[in-house]
């Protein structure tokens, strides 16, 4: 049930990311009076549709994508008619091939709109400044000698007032060395701190905020649950350790190595004193390591309210902004050889967080949407041949050189592309395929 849910799922977000995306185009092309011949969402076999004036409106078999067929679009043919692509100004067919990516920019943009004008949420601390409250044993902020209590103020130079501001530098920053501003006791540092990557493969300091342990479902059999633990528990302090952080727990759960500890727990107003000894667990997806068994999670305070429309616009850009600027320093990642390839998601990694998203909620399933729609706008516009992008690139050489590249040349450069996305597309199903069958 869960694959059929993800699939209709991801059927359903990708024909409105591929129905607004060709409709940029298809409104760009009449705008300039080019003739479309077909306005098509999917690949294949015509399933259904109608026939306006001109312009065959359908649905095809293969829900892969779409694409709107201007007449005149073939390069070795000359244009017969004023009407068709290859007899507009290049300008004219630059802003063609812009409208799609730019209707899915503005797609994400109204979606979060009216998310946040009916349902607005974010973790408080995300909006405060970024305090240190834990550093990891072994990782790079504290071989750095980021100490807690420090303030980070700034990372390679450019200001970071906030924790989300710091978390969004950090998540691209994998396997660098970035300059790292605190604020430690009336003065500014700058310290150099070498990232490495965390499990996910994304940029990983080894900071967090400082918060509150909530404690969630325990495992059956293991010592956290014959200890009598609650899910909702506050879990205070280890053997007098006061613990300010998930990430500190597993750290210090590991140092008992199986001795018994004292786990300071608050449950509404009561504070209890549990007596429990972690016990070596074995797990294909986590790991082998001591464990109490129980859920872990961070006890934030979160917002929760509804924008003004002015607001709801300003909150939706500066969301969409920091998502685009993140997006292209994972590519930049990504061919500095420092980002894994492994963290693309193909088809199946689209759909599986699809179906996560929609069954979590209407909102989930919003942002989602708004994501990959941006993710589809910046797709597009890379500079790689029979995509937009790579459309554009073609027709603004031909413009400083004022001709149009030779027939071979273009036609060398779109095999050239094609093939890279076929090789892209077969990558990314090997990798989907490889993250389903891992164990977790």
């Amino acid at each position: 049930m869960g694959l059929i849910w993800n699939i209709v799922a991801f059927v359903f977000v990708l024909g409105v990311m591929v129905l607004v995306h060709e409709m940029g185009h298809f409104l760009a092309a009449r705008y300039f009076d080019v003739k479309v011949d077909a306005f098509a969402i999917g690949f294949g076999p015509r399933l259904f549709g109608f026939r306006g004036k001109e312009t065959d409106y359908k649905i095809c078999l293969l829900p892969i994508g779409g694409f709107v067929k201007m007449a005149g679009e073939n390069p070795a043919e000359p244009p017969e008619s004023p009407r068709d692509f290859m007899a507009k100004p290049r300008w004219q067919r630059i802003i063609i091939a812009l409208g799609g990516p730019v209707f899915n920019f503005i797609l994400a943009i109204v979606l979060l709109v009216g998310l946040f004008m009916v349902h607005y949420e974010k973790m408080a601390f995300l909006d405060e400044p970024a305090r240190i409250g834990f550093i990891e044993e072994g990782s790079a902020a504290e071989k750095a000698g980021i100490q807690r209590g420090d303030v980070v103020v700034a990372i390679d130079a450019q200001p970071t007032p906030t924790w989300e501001s710091v978390k969004l530098n950090e998540i691209a920053a994998v396997h660098s060395t970035i300059r790292v501003t605190v604020e430690r006791e009336g003065r500014r540092l700058d310290i150099p701190v070498a990232l490495g990557a965390d499990e996910r493969g994304i940029g990983d300091a080894g900071w967090a905020e400082e918060s509150q342990v909530r404690l969630g479902n325990t495992m059956p059999g293991l010592p956290a649950e014959k200890a009598g633990i609650q899910p909702g528990d506050l879990l205070l302090a280890i053997n007098g350790q006061q613990i300010g952080s998930v990430r500190q727990v597993p750290q210090e759960i590991q140092k008992l190595e199986g001795a018994e500890a004292e786990f300071e727990i608050e449950r509404g107003t009561e504070r209890l004193m549990l007596r429990i000894a972690p016990v070596f667990h074995e797990s294909d997806s986590a790991g082998n390591a001591w464990r109490i068994g129980v859920d872990l999670e961070p006890s934030h305070e979160i917002i929760k309210t509804r924008l003004g429309f002015a607001d709801a616009t300003r909150q939706a850009i500066s969301y969409s902004v920091n998502n685009v600027t993140l997006t292209f320093k994972v590519l930049r990642g990504l061919i500095e050889q420092r980002v894994s390839a492994k963290a693309l998601e193909g088809p199946i990694g689209i759909a599986r967080i699809s179906g996560d998203a929609a069954k979590s909620g209407i909102p989930q399933l919003v942002t989602v949407m708004a994501l990959i729609s941006l993710q589809l706008g910046i797709f597009n516009l890379l500079p790689i041949p029979i995509l937009d992008g790579g459309v554009i690139t073609m027709l603004l050489i031909e413009s400083l050189i004022r001709r149009d590249l030779s027939l071979a040349v273009k036609e060398r450069v779109v095999q050239a592309g094609f093939l890279f996305l076929i090789l892209l597309f077969a990558f990314v199903m090997y990798n989907d395929i490889v993250k389903s069958l891992a164990p977790g």
